[in-house]
């Protein structure tokens, strides 16, 4: 977890309670709002590292519940958590996920965001394309029904995705979590297939 100026509240709850990342009290707010997760599900964590989702989801379904945590970057194991290294980009990696859940996923997770390049409308180009690979997946993995919860940065190609995920999901709602920085253009789209 990262120290200096980005410790803030949330950093040091997180760090104080065990959690691996502060976006854990993102999900869970997500979680009470829109009641994301059931004992037993099969969920899948995409751009898991480090873990602090996985670690959420694994509590929420436990102790029957499947958690596939799949990362670029290596990730430390997490109990009652599958990590998975590979890139969604590629297609075989989502067909991997798929046999390896056993059926349909109750769930999808992402907190895809690119490696920050410095360059703004690049970085936003990046972010957009990775929630659009996140939707591709979900629509492929998830059951009726099932849930997608995906970050997003506001800027160009924003309200094209959001109006294209729509089409896809029903009850696409848009979310700012209290634990989003104030000055962050993140916000998250919470859908049902």
């Amino acid at each position: 977890m990262k120290t200096g100026a980005w410790a803030d509240h949330w950093t040091r709850r997180a760090r104080a309670e065990g959690w691996r990342s502060r976006a854990v009290y993102k999900l869970r707010e997500l979680d009470r709002r829109e009641r994301l997760f059931g004992r037993g599900g099969r969920i899948v964590d995409l751009g898991a590292a480090p873990g602090g989702w996985s670690q959420y989801a694994a509590r929420k379904v436990a102790p029957t519940g499947r958690i596939l945590a799949i990362d670029i970057e290596p990730m430390e194991p997490i109990k009652g958590v599958e990590v998975m290294q590979g890139d969604i980009a590629d297609s075989a990696v989502v067909t991997d996920l798929r046999r390896a859940l056993g059926g349909p996923a109750d769930a999808v997770l992402s907190d895809l965001a690119p490696k920050l390049s410095g360059n703004r409308d690049r970085d936003q180009a990046v972010s957009m394309e990775l929630a659009a690979m996140a939707l591709e997946a979900a629509l492929e993995l998830l059951r009726p029904g099932g849930v997608f919860v995906t970050k997003l940065f506001q800027g160009a190609g924003f309200e094209e995705f959001v109006a294209t995920a729509r089409t896809g999901l029903r009850k696409a709602r848009l979310r700012t979590p209290e634990a989003s920085r104030k000055a962050s253009r993140e916000t998250y789209l919470v859908g049902r297939t």
